[in-house]
């Protein structure tokens, strides 16, 4: 059994930043890729960005240039650095651990997930 637990979040002003960190325990954690998703009130769980096990890296048009994800393996960790954040990333961020060593942006490549962490883009 895989347990991710992520923290970070918070409120944060238009224009700023926040790190969010995953930390993963259960199995090898360098072996699988990770990711990212949000869910903002009423409406459906959206992809964020996605690290492969190799490093490879993928995001989603919205966030592209503004976020980054990355990850430690040593410290089996995947963080989601936000820049220029926008009311409409209000959301709560969830990590999710891939099926395999790359995954993408459907919810069915991930196979367990976090208890998600709120963040807030407001001033």
């Amino acid at each position: 059994q895989v347990e991710l637990v992520e923290s970070g979040g918070g409120l944060e002003q238009p224009g700023g930043s926040l790190r969010l960190s995953c930390a993963a325990s259960g199995r090898t954690f360098s072996s699988y890729a990770m990711g990212w998703f949000r869910q903002a009130p009423g409406k459906e769980r959206e992809f964020v960005a996605a690290i492969w096990s190799a490093g490879t890296t993928v995001y989603a048009d919205s966030v592209k240039g503004r976020f980054a994800i990355s990850r430690d393996n040593a410290k089996n960790t995947v963080y989601l650095q936000m820049n220029s954040l926008k009311p409409e990333d209000t959301a709560i961020y969830y990590c999710a651990a891939g099926n395999t060593y790359y995954s993408g942006s459907y919810s069915n490549q991930y196979s367990y997930w976090g208890q998600g962490t709120q963040v807030t883009v407001s001033t």
